[in-house]
């Protein structure tokens, strides 16, 4: 195979997710398998789990770097009442007694080849040695292709033939929704909002022969340093230990700007008007810092109000750069309802005399 296998487009993981779960529910297309190929730290585990999440169905994750050809075929055993020897199926496979799931071979092209040809057994025939795996499983493998940097093994035309194949990509907006839902550092939003090339430098990694890198699961580890309870020197190093130092310079210096900005603490605390107009940001940096940092400290009522009057105030800022503040205004305004909706503020943002402001001018706009 070439060093470039994919033949199809990429497509975001939340797109993938959407077909998954669309093919799961259709039963003769469940019997086709799918593969799932990425970068590390893309996402193609997790969505695999929120499939079988979303059906209530039981997941068997194998994960085949780390079992051998033998876990997979079963052990063989002598039957003397028969005098032939019989495969004994191992018990982490499907039984007859488990209809529906989703068998996930992670790993799949980084495995040792020799277990490859049962996990392909599985994959093509549905079925190892004497086991048959249920009609009602689908079987979804995952890995990578050489020139995702990781250990790959070729996969062979006649195999992949056998399956649908995703080419999933990481697509910056639907990351930052990820890390909104899951509570990451402001800062590290705010950094890739600004330089989403950033999410995933796996190329730039490569091109340079480095080993450490930028990758979405890499910024999820960023962000638990920059929430925990080490100095800051110790946070540096944790940072140039996961992204690499040259990433880790240039995330340091936006942070420095970031934190310039915008004060949080004081915008919540200042009064409407002026007081707030002197506050607000002055640069790109500034202002997606304060924007994703409004929205960690929504936590209750009053912080959601207020936080929905200092949106509603961008437009009051005067700075030497112009900026994107109708967009700003409106990418903020929709987190903060996604973030009310999701910790049952809502009632924060009906009762706030600034987002019903906001939301007629937009009316007025659309109608004009």
């Amino acid at each position: 195979m070439s060093s470039n296998p994919m033949n199809i487009p990429p497509i975001s993981i939340a797109a993938v997710k959407s077909a998954l779960i669309e093919q799961y529910s259709d039963p003769v297309l469940r019997r086709r398998a799918s593969m799932l190929w990425g970068t590390r730290g893309v996402g193609k585990s997790s969505i695999v789990r929120q499939v079988a999440n979303h059906f209530e169905v039981p997941l068997v994750d194998l994960r085949l770097t780390t079992i051998e050809p033998v876990d997979i075929r079963g052990a063989i055993y002598a039957d003397e009442a028969l005098a032939k020897t019989v495969w004994f199926p191992p018990e982490f496979l499907p039984s007859p007694d488990q209809p529906n799931g989703i068998l996930f071979l992670d790993e799949l092209t980084a495995a040792d080849q020799r277990l490859q040809i049962s996990a392909y057994s599985l994959i093509l025939d549905r079925r190892v040695g004497n086991y048959q795996l249920p009609d009602g499983w689908q079987v979804i493998a995952a890995g990578n292709a050489s020139f995702h940097g990781a250990i790959s093994h070729d996969m062979g035309t006649a195999l992949a033939d056998r399956m649908f194949h995703f080419n999933v990509q990481t697509v910056v907006d639907a990351f930052l929704s990820y890390a909104l839902a899951h509570d990451f550092a402001p800062e590290v939003m705010a950094y890739l909002k600004v330089r989403p090339d950033k999410l995933d430098d796996t190329q730039a990694q490569l091109a340079a022969e480095h080993l450490i890198g930028a990758s979405p699961r890499g910024w999820e580890d960023i962000s638990n340093v920059l929430k925990s309870g080490l100095s800051d020197s110790a946070k540096r190093v944790f940072v140039q230990g996961r992204i690499g130092a040259a990433n880790a310079a240039e995330f340091f210096g936006v942070l420095r700007e970031l934190q310039a900005g915008a004060d949080v603490v004081r915008l919540l605390a200042a009064r409407p008007g002026p007081d707030t107009a002197a506050l607000l940001p002055k640069t790109l940096d500034g202002l997606y810092g304060m924007t994703y940092g409004l929205l960690a400290a929504c936590v209750d009522h009053t912080t959601v109000a207020r936080a929905l009057e200092i949106i509603e105030q961008l437009p009051d800022i005067r700075g030497a750069t112009p900026l994107p503040i109708k967009e700003t205004q409106t990418l903020a305004m929709e987190l903060l309802m996604q973030r009310a909706l999701s910790n049952g503020l809502e009632a924060a943002i009906l009762d706030s005399p600034s987002y019903h402001r906001y939301d007629a001018a937009r009316r007025e706009l659309a109608n004009a």
